[in-house]
């Protein structure tokens, strides 16, 4: 059965929807004449999976007074002491199932939760449960031999459509990869929206939320608190560099502003959650959104101290430990094992 945030799909091939890759490959087989199957190895899947933009640096605009710098915080009073209520986290998985002419068919899955805490226990969020989405993946333009009822099911995305500019992507298959990928993030980032905007109607206390909140409305609620674990962008160009790269552990920079086009504005901050003797340049290293307010300085210091206390117990054996929060390792291991 197909699900698009919960809701059940009406139609036809809703009754054979696949629920696997496997059931997803022979499902084109039948629905594409012409479609060949293919069960790429895991080193395709992974280049799949990355589609980076380029490091880049940026100048930080500063809205806090006073030069950029690091600033002390102090510790909170009790090790435990944090404001966050929930952990928001979402996954995505995309595979080539099939091959039609040159043209790559793609099933993506994704999906989103949110673990809340009770009791210092975390469980999932009773008042909206994690959501999830099984879809292909591919250019209508470029595919002939397709039965028409798979051309109007909602859970097949035409990533051969023109594009903001009027543009349609090429033949080229890195290409339509390029683009399967973009919409298959697209999908998770509007779950985990959704989860995300729910929650700050909601609830009264803090969410923590795995990547940047400036695509969201939540971003405008002092209960969203985006936490960015990579650095494609480091905003951290001319002075500002050595600040960040000399970030001791416990420290937080200067608020400044972020404001990607087309997106809603926020306060973002570095803070240096582990000692990054002995290690990487970015050990240790996070950056922070908040919604903008009067007293963001006093805010920035209190979501500090609530992050470097839910760096305990240690987010193990996962890879990103000294960047990733308890909650959002345990909301990992829960969207996985229910995928």
């Amino acid at each position: 059965m197909g699900h698009r945030a919960g809701i059940d799909i009406d139609l036809d091939t809703s009754e054979r929807w696949p629920s696997s890759v496997h059931a997803a490959r022979r499902f084109i087989l039948e629905g594409i004449a012409g479609a060949s199957a293919v069960d790429e190895p895991q080193a395709e899947r992974e280049r799949i999976s990355r589609a980076d933009e380029p490091p880049v640096l940026a100048v930080p605009e500063p809205i806090e007074p006073g030069r950029f710098r690091a600033i002390d915080v102090s510790p909170a009073e009790s090790r435990r002491a944090t404001g966050f209520g929930g952990f928001l986290d979402g996954t995505q998985e995309v595979r080539v199932t099939n091959w039609c002419a040159g043209i790559p068919i793609v099933w993506g899955t994704v999906g989103a939760a949110v673990l809340s805490r009770v009791n210092r226990r975390l469980v999932a969020w009773p008042r909206l449960g994690p959501l999830a989405n099984k879809r292909y993946y591919l250019p209508f333009r470029y595919v002939t031999g397709m039965q028409p009822e798979l051309a109007v099911h909602p859970d097949v995305v035409d990533t051969g459509a023109a594009d903001s500019s009027g543009a349609f992507p090429t033949r080229h298959p890195a290409a339509l990869l390029e683009r399967a990928f973009q919409a298959v993030q697209r999908d998770r980032e509007r779950l985990e929206q959704t989860l995300a905007e729910h929650w700050c109607e909601r609830e009264s206390t803090a969410l923590y939320i795995d990547g940047s909140i400036t695509m969201s409305a939540a971003a405008s609620s002092p209960l969203a608190v985006g936490v960015i674990k990579s650095h494609r962008t480091l905003y951290a160009d001319g002075g500002a560099f050595d600040v960040v790269m000399g970030l001791k552990s416990g420290k937080r920079t200067t608020v400044f502003r972020v404001k990607p086009r087309s997106r809603q504005s926020v306060g973002s901050f570095y803070v240096r959650t582990r000692n990054p003797a002995g290690h990487d340049a970015l050990f240790g290293l996070i950056r922070v959104e908040i919604s903008e307010s009067d007293d963001i300085s006093a805010r920035a210091d209190e979501i500090t101290r609530w992050i470097i206390n839910e760096g305990s117990p240690l987010a193990m054996p996962d890879a990103r430990w000294d960047r990733m929060s308890y909650g959002i390792s345990e909301t990992d291991e829960f969207l996985r094992a229910i995928s």
